[in-house]
C-alpha cells in the first residue's frame, strides 16, 4: 500500500456455491503475504441468527448492523483494507454495504458456470438432500438475479482455477496488485 492510500473494502459476490468465502479468505492471505493490515469477513456470519424479521427473509437487516460494528472495529484497530463475502441482489443493497464499511466499495462478482456450482452444492451439501434442493434453486434464481442487476465494478470468471489463482485474479481485476 502506498503512503496515504486510503483505506477500501472489497465485496465478493456470487451464487451459491460460486467460491465466495474461499476466495474472500485466499485474498486475506494474498494481502498478510504483502504484510498489508487486513481484514476478512464473511457476511452469511454476520446475519446467522434465528428467526430473522418478517419482513427480512436473509436477515439482511442484522448482517448491517453487525457490519457495522465490525467494520468500525477492524478500521479502528488499522485495517486498510476490508475483505467481504457475501450476495448483494439489488443497488440498493450495494448501496447499503458501502453505507456500512464507511469507506470506498469496490464489489467483484465471481461467475461460475451453473453445472459447476451444481456440483459443488452436491458435494458441500452430501447426506443433505432438503438444504441441497434448496441451494440447487437458489443458485439458478441468485445468478440470474446477479446477472440482470449488474451490481459488480468487476466480473471473474471463477469456473475453473484453483482458489489461490481465483483470488489472485480478484486482486488482479480491482487493483490491488
Amino acid at each position: 500500500m502506498s503512503p496515504g492510500e486510503s483505506s477500501r473494502a472489497l465485496l465478493i459476490i456470487g451464487t451459491v456455491g460460486a467460491g465466495k468465502t474461499s476466495v474472500a479468505d485466499m485474498v486475506g492471505d494474498l494481502l498478510a503475504d504483502a504484510g498489508v493490515a487486513h481484514a476478512v469477513i464473511d457476511l452469511d456470519a454476520l446475519r446467522r441468527s434465528w428467526p430473522p424479521a418478517p419482513d427480512d427473509r436473509f436477515n439482511f437487516e442484522m448482517a448491517l448492523r453487525n457490519l457495522r460494528s465490525v467494520a468500525g472495529n477492524y478500521l479502528g484497530a488499522g485495517a486498510v483494507r476490508l475483505v467481504m463475502a457475501g450476495v448483494a441482489e439489488t443497488r440498493e443493497d450495494r448501496q447499503r454495504y458501502a453505507e456500512a464499511v464507511g469507506i470506498e466499495l469496490t464489489v467483484c462478482r465471481l461467475r461460475v458456470e451453473l453445472p459447476v456450482v451444481r456440483q459443488r452444492l452436491a458435494r458441500r451439501h452430501q447426506g443433505e438432500e432438503a438444504a441441497l434442493q434448496w441451494h440447487l434453486k437458489r443458485s439458478g434464481e441468485l445468478d440470474q438475479i446477479m446477472e440482470n442487476a449488474q451490481l459488480e465494478d468487476v466480473v471473474v470468471e471463477a469456473s475453473d482455477g484453483s482458489v489461490p489463482e481465483v483470488a489472485e485474479a480478484v486482486m488482479k481485476a480491482i487493483g490491488w496488485i
